[in-house]
């Protein structure tokens, strides 16, 4: 009896008709040994990173003084940086946990290298509340313990405190959800590598597959906590950056003091976030060979999500200047017109032109489906979204209320560097991710297969076990 399928069911995966090349496919890169290209590239982030937390021990060592900041511009590329990042980290838990509960099957292919970006995010972003500090040592006294210190407490009302609790939080949820995605995936690559008598990779794989067995049982128990880790996780998307916005609205800066950050902020994460996703992606899917899982479609998909985000943060600048003009008040709307007119004018247009204008071209199909074009607009995106971090910080800091006391801004070499550790942190941790760790999602790939063949070879007598939901 011959199968009918509907002529416009979606097809995730192309070219793949067994569970077992699925297997192969993803755990090549985990059995292979490391190639020159791929050494090379961590070994050249690692030396980006290690550059950029030997100019944060500067920092700590010599004071903010290495820094631009003068009596003006009391927050610059720290604060810029950090919002930057947990932006970035936005993507990773929209992927994960609200596409997982509005059952949207091409998330299957690229939540888990979303998740892991997320983490590395939240790395990034997590060490400037800490240089913010100015004594990273007394971390601990962030934390609302009992201590031995009479009355002295963590203050509420302070925004570095709201940024230690989102930081925390959504460190802890996006960790957890990550690493349980990837038990099945464990237990896979735990019998393939026992099965080659590699038993050490297998022994160690088997301790992080917490003895992972594909039982009913199994499936039963990861399914009810994927969903109630999603549900946790899902407010996280609204509240993360709502928190970080708050950093600016509750104070009385013109361009800062408004009501409309929350809302403005939650779509720029998601807007940068997908960018990310795209620029990894890409890369991803052409270095490892993972075109048939992580198909033009999906990055199509994401490509549709750019545009609508973008669409929404452009809306938000526009709305930005109405309400400017609409307050009366004379200070916020030299605000924005110092913006963009002023002599940072420059800095404005790029942020405008990078997250207006350039995602407006997803949409023609065509440029979707070409990878080169994605890729160059994905890095556009992304410079974009630091440079909107950079405007509304320094922009509204640089001309105060006293003429007397504006200046420009200038980084430093230290801060330019900072930053440019955190990229290395960033990458360097990817490249160690998608070389030792499944980069997709094997078992949920498998789960995209409508009529998949017997497997054969290698694991003809487990593999079913990894996808029996």
């Amino acid at each position: 009896m011959s199968h009918v399928e509907s002529p416009i069911r979606q097809k995730w995966v192309t070219n793949t008709d067994t569970y077992n090349q699925i297997s192969r496919d993803v755990i090549k890169p985990i059995e292979s040994k490391p190639n020159l290209r791929w050494l090379g590239a961590t070994a050249f982030s690692g030396l980006v990173m290690t550059i950029g937390f030997a100019l944060i021990g500067w920092t700590i060592w010599e004071g903010i003084g290495t820094w631009g900041l003068n009596r003006t511009v009391g927050w610059a590329f720290d604060i810029t940086n950090f919002v930057f990042w947990v932006g970035i980290g936005h993507a990773g838990t929209l992927i994960s946990a609200v596409l997982l509960l509005f059952r949207q099957k091409w998330r299957n292919s690229i939540n888990r290298a979303s998740e892991a970006m997320t983490i590395f995010a939240v790395l990034c972003a997590g060490l400037f509340p800490l240089l913010h500090m100015g004594r990273p040592w007394l971390g601990l006294w962030f934390l609302p313990l009992p201590n031995t210190r009479g009355s002295l407490w963590v203050n509420f009302n302070s925004p570095l405190l709201w940024d230690v609790f989102a930081i925390s939080t959504y460190l802890t949820v996006s960790l957890v959800f990550w690493y349980l995605g990837m038990v099945p995936d464990f237990a896979t690559i735990r019998d393939r590598l026992k099965r080659l008598g590699r038993n050490i990779a297998s022994y160690i794989y088997g301790l992080l597959a917490f003895g992972w067995e594909g039982s009913s049982r199994n499936w039963s128990r990861y399914e009810i906590v994927s969903l109630i880790l999603a549900g946790l996780a899902t407010p996280l998307v609204l509240s993360v950056h709502s928190i970080v916005s708050m950093d600016f609205a509750t104070s009385v800066i013109p361009g800062w003091h408004t009501t409309i950050f929350p809302p403005y902020f939650v779509a720029g994460a998601i807007f940068s976030g997908f960018g990310m996703v795209q620029t990894l992606m890409v890369v991803t899917r052409k270095v490892y060979k993972l075109e048939n899982y992580i198909t033009l479609d999906h990055m199509e998909s994401i490509a549709k999500i750019v545009i609508a985000t973008g669409s929404l943060v452009g809306l938000a600048y526009m709305t930005e200047f109405f309400v400017a003009w609409y307050s009366g008040s004379i200070w916020e709307r030299y605000t924005f017109v110092n913006r963009a007119f002023g002599p940072m004018a420059w800095a404005y247009w790029i942020m405008f032109s990078c997250n207006v204008i350039t995602p407006q071209l997803f949409w023609f199909r065509a440029i979707r489906r070409n990878m080169v074009l994605t890729f160059i607009i994905s890095i556009f995106v992304n410079v974009g979204m630091w440079f909107e971090r950079f405007v509304i910080i320094v922009t509204s800091l640089y001309r105060d209320f006293l003429p007397s006391s504006w200046t420009n801004y200038i980084p430093t070499y230290v801060e330019i560097g900072i930053f440019t550790g955190t990229l290395g942190l960033f990458m360097f941790c990817y490249f160690l991710f998608s070389k030792y760790l499944p980069v997709v999602n094997m078992f949920e790939v498998k789960t995209l297969l409508t009529h998949p063949k017997k497997p054969d070879g290698l694991e003809g007598a487990r593999e079913p076990e990894s996808v029996n939901a």
